[in-house]
């Protein structure tokens, strides 16, 4: 496919993801019916796609509409390229420009479309981050870095990156968390690897795999992951002790891979369904990583951003508060609480811990640990509480 095809191809896919679709799934779709498409051309569409959900608002003000059509014209218009040499009509490049088209556009006004935050979040999103909001929304309309987790138990990391750079990705040390690798070239190689099948590493952000580094653990501990999703912050954790490992989550579906994963990495985690959680307390740590808004991954899933509403906001906010009071009483005395979002808003982090401690005397914060993706990973915020 030339350029001009996979604009095409990314203006189309664009167009039902702005109907509802989702963007996966769109993808997906025009895949199955592009059979001539190489792994390249995927590829390249496939940024396109999220690049543009990235910079959804200043995108459609450079291209002068907020269609598939217009947030390519202002993806080229940012990079200072020519629309002309790509909307050609040749082919199955995009057909040429009207005379409209050729001059609509400008450059964004406000704060919410330069820095590609929802108009009605602005106000939020800048009260939380305060003098670091304009530099925390630039960094969001880029591409995440793409980390993994070495395991500990099987590999050094310096190890690891010799074994994969074997195998042609490159990696290098991330500061932010002392088993983290960040992936500079190679990673959509990176689950065919044999280092993958043997369990030597998971794929994890750097700033996730920090807030598990933060919660201190000793051997022999009994810990519940109560938010477990996929599993990867139970095997986070349980690489650093010997722990009596348990996992929970209100849609059990999510786990299903759990068991697979936890053995190639030389773990065992039991699965609980809701009704069984109390039965095997108490735990000597609960960790909680909430249902949230995602802000704190959005370079990640950009369309999480344009999908939220405040209701939607105030909902989750409402499931944070209802967990933490759900799980306290599971904690054994002397335990740890541990609160964790990918969060960036001061009402999912901040304002829970308050909410938490007035709720429930007899706790208190040991300690909170706060990071933007200035810091090199993804947005996450971690409290931990104690009982007094």
């Amino acid at each position: 496919m030339t350029p001009a095809a996979r604009i095409a191809a990314a203006a189309e896919i664009l167009d039902r993801v702005l109907e509802g679709e989702a963007a996966e799934k769109a993808l997906t779709g025009w895949a199955r019916g592009a059979r001539y498409a190489g792994s390249k051309d995927r590829a390249a569409i496939r940024d396109h796609v999220f690049d543009a959900l990235r910079c959804l608002n200043s995108f459609a003000a450079l291209g002068g509409a907020l269609t598939g059509r217009g947030l390519m014209l202002g993806m080229l218009r940012e990079a200072g390229e020519d629309p002309a040499g790509y909307f050609t009509g040749e082919g199955h490049a995009p057909s040429a420009l009207t005379e409209a088209e050729a001059t609509a556009g400008a450059e964004p006004e406000t704060p919410a479309e330069r820095l590609d935050i929802p108009a009605w979040l602005w106000e939020d999103f800048a009260a939380s981050l305060g003098d670091r909001a304009e530099e925390v929304g630039r960094s969001l309309r880029a591409r995440a870095p793409v980390f993994i987790r070495v395991n500990r138990a099987a590999t050094t990391r310096a190890g690891l990156a010799d074994e994969l750079a074997e195998e042609g990705i490159e990696t290098r040390p991330a500061e932010l968390a002392r088993a983290a690798l960040e992936v500079t070239s190679g990673a959509r190689r990176l689950q065919r690897t044999p280092a993958y099948e043997a369990g030597r590493f998971e794929m994890q952000d750097a700033a996730s795999q920090a807030i598990c580094e933060a919660v201190p653990l000793a051997d022999g501990m009994k810990l519940l992951d109560y938010c477990a999703g996929g599993g990867g912050k139970s095997l986070a954790l349980g690489a650093r002790a010997e722990l009596r490992l348990f996992a929970h989550d209100a849609a059990p579906q999510r786990m299903k891979d759990l068991p697979a994963r936890a053995r190639r990495a030389g773990l065992r985690v039991t699965l609980l369904e809701t009704d069984e959680v109390a039965g095997q307390g108490p735990y000597d740590l609960v960790f909680c990583d909430v249902p949230c808004s995602g802000s704190g991954a959005w370079r990640r899933a950009p369309e999480g951003k344009w999908r939220l509403t405040r209701e939607r906001l105030d909902e989750l906010t409402a499931i944070q508060a209802q967990i933490l009071d759900e799980t306290a009483p599971l904690v054994a005395p002397g335990g740890t609480l541990a609160y964790a979002t990918c969060s960036l808003f001061e009402a999912e982090n901040g304002a829970q811990v308050e909410g938490f401690l007035v709720r429930n005397p007899g706790w208190s914060l040991r300690e909170s640990l706060s990071l933007t993706p200035l810091d090199g990973g993804d947005g996450f915020f971690l409290a931990q509480f104690v009982r007094d």
